[in-house]
């Protein structure tokens, strides 16, 4: 497949590299990246590259950024990327891997995720925070739901701690079909749902014991009483997607729901919350 380079020159890294990321993935067809000492690399299949549309996340980015556009050589591409791509060790209890991945016997939790254009491979801080935050939560026997799902990666950890049923919901097709394939990777299809639909969906899903909500800042403050209004009496739901700067402005709107803070973690400036009603 014939792929185009775009590679950015950025004013200020931080926070708007992982901003223009999240931005580049969200328009669905930019589907890996190469960070650089004044940017990043990001590549799309030259078939789907579209100016305008790069321009106009460009512009909506807030902050000085340049781009240059390149074709690559035709290649095999997944052969590429596999060997750029490396499994995790989140703490010392989850192993996410890719298919191509070995195996590891000394993990409480394997994790198969073949994450093509879906976020959630733990390599973002953000992933690996709310595995963490999943890991130390009682799940058991309670119904759960995994919103804006990406790989499915949170509802499967959340299965194999022996949650009773998990709702994975992503609002993006792409994702949604790839949550459904990770799922039956790590055979959980049994306890994992998976659908395709945003948070105005969730009314008709019945009432969750926990919620898991790792999308963006902006998202969350638009659809936090949508998550509130399924919440069982006593319910948890950890946030993340977001940077420390943000935790103020989602801490006020989640206690005007009834939400109290109960955990905070950081990692590079994003961090992950856990609320209780």
């Amino acid at each position: 497949m014939q792929y185009t380079e775009v590679t950015f020159t950025i004013a200020q890294l931080e926070p708007f590299r992982d901003l223009l990321v999240y931005a580049l993935g969200d328009e669905g067809e930019y589907d890996s990246f190469v960070e650089t000492p004044t940017g990043v690399k990001a590549y799309i299949p030259t078939n789907l590259f579209e100016k305008s549309a790069l321009d106009a996340v460009v512009a909506d980015l807030g902050c000085e950024c340049s781009y240059e556009v390149a074709e690559m050589p035709d290649k095999n591409w997944n052969e590429e990327w596999e060997k750029q791509h490396h499994p995790v060790l989140v703490g010392d209890f989850c192993w996410v891997r890719a298919p191509f991945h070995p195996h590891r016997q000394d993990v409480q939790y394997e994790i198969e995720i073949e994450p093509k254009m879906s976020f959630g491979t733990a390599h973002h801080a953000t992933t690996g925070m709310m595995l963490t935050l999943l890991n130390g939560s009682d799940v058991e026997g309670k119904r759960v739901l995994d919103m804006g799902c990406g790989t499915a990666v949170l509802a499967i950890l959340a299965a194999m701690k022996k949650a009773c049923q998990v709702v994975a919901v992503d609002v993006d097709e792409w994702a949604y079909r790839n949550a459904l394939e990770n799922v039956e990777r790590n055979h959980v299809e049994s306890v994992v749902e998976c659908k395709l639909g945003d948070a105005t969906s969730l009314k008709d899903l019945g009432k969750f014991d926990f919620i898991l909500a790792n999308i963006n800042r902006n998202i969350l403050l638009h659809d936090m009483g949508y998550y509130t209004e399924v919440l069982e009496k006593g319910g948890e739901i950890l946030f993340s997607g977001f940077y420390e700067a943000d935790q103020s402005s989602l801490e006020q709107h989640a206690q005007s729901l009834g939400l109290h803070l109960k955990e905070k973690l950081n990692k590079d400036g994003w961090i992950a919350l856990r609320f209780k009603n």
